[in-house]
């Protein structure tokens, strides 16, 4: 008798649970929600895109100790403001300074300038990575030069 009442109980669950799932979902869409949801998702789609005339500078041949400096010019090229939230150098000899808090229109240029202290030895290549809110997240750039060493004292007394 319990397992023909435990039987018939599980069957009128398993009934009940069959009707009350059977209302349509589409009935419960709330056509405003789906409008700010497509606004929203066509909001994230616009970014923008940083645009360099070129990623890559080369001082040339250099006395070491002597500093350098280069400026990176970019364009907003993408459909919402840019922001730079850093910009980092492979060593400390290289400092990378930028507009900091100051989003760059869409359309608008900028400038990334780069100071080299001129250490090194032979050829020498730096790198500059840049994080902004564009899709890629960092760009990177490049500085090279060829430095010389100073000219060597001679060994001994000088007449």
């Amino acid at each position: 008798m319990k397992r023909i009442t435990t039987v018939f109980s599980l069957i009128a669950a398993v009934a009940l649970m069959g009707i009350s799932c059977k209302d349509k979902a589409s009935e419960k869409i709330v056509a405003d929600n789906v409008e700010s949801a497509t606004t929203r998702d066509e909001a994230q789609k616009k970014l923008p895109v940083m645009t360099f005339e070129t990623s890559e500078f080369d001082f040339g041949t250099i006395q070491r100790g002597t500093p350098q400096e280069t400026v990176f010019k970019f364009t907003n090229t993408g459909d919402a403001p840019l922001i730079i939230t850093d910009a980092k150098s492979s060593c400390g000899c290289t400092v990378p300074e930028y507009p900091k808090n100051t989003p760059i229109a869409p359309g608008e240029t900028g400038e990334l300038l780069v100071k080299f202290n001129g250490s090194g030895q032979n050829q020498v290549t730096k790198t500059i990575t840049v994080t902004a809110n564009t899709a890629k997240g960092s760009e990177i750039l490049r500085i090279k030069a060829f430095v010389n060493a100073p000219e060597a004292m001679p060994a001994g007394p000088v007449k």
